[in-house]
């Protein structure tokens, strides 16, 4: 397995195609990642509480809409 020293380095010799098809790909990736993330953090409540704050301030006319 390549180091991340190893990585960036080959990173910085794709040619210009190349490196935008990477970031195409790393950005799809990395948003499949948070994504995955996310929901086991709402799985776990992890965020129950910030909604819960949410609602409150809903509920206390201290929201605007968009």
């Amino acid at each position: 397995m390549s180091t991340v020293q190893d990585i960036e380095q080959a990173i910085r010799r794709l040619p210009p195609q190349d490196l935008a098809a990477l970031r195409a790909w790393f950005a799809e990736f990395d948003a499949e990642v948070w994504d995955r993330q996310l929901e086991a953090d709402v799985k776990a409540g992890r965020l129950d509480a910030l909604a819960e704050e949410a609602l409150r301030s809903l509920k206390a006319g201290q929201c605007t809409d968009l």
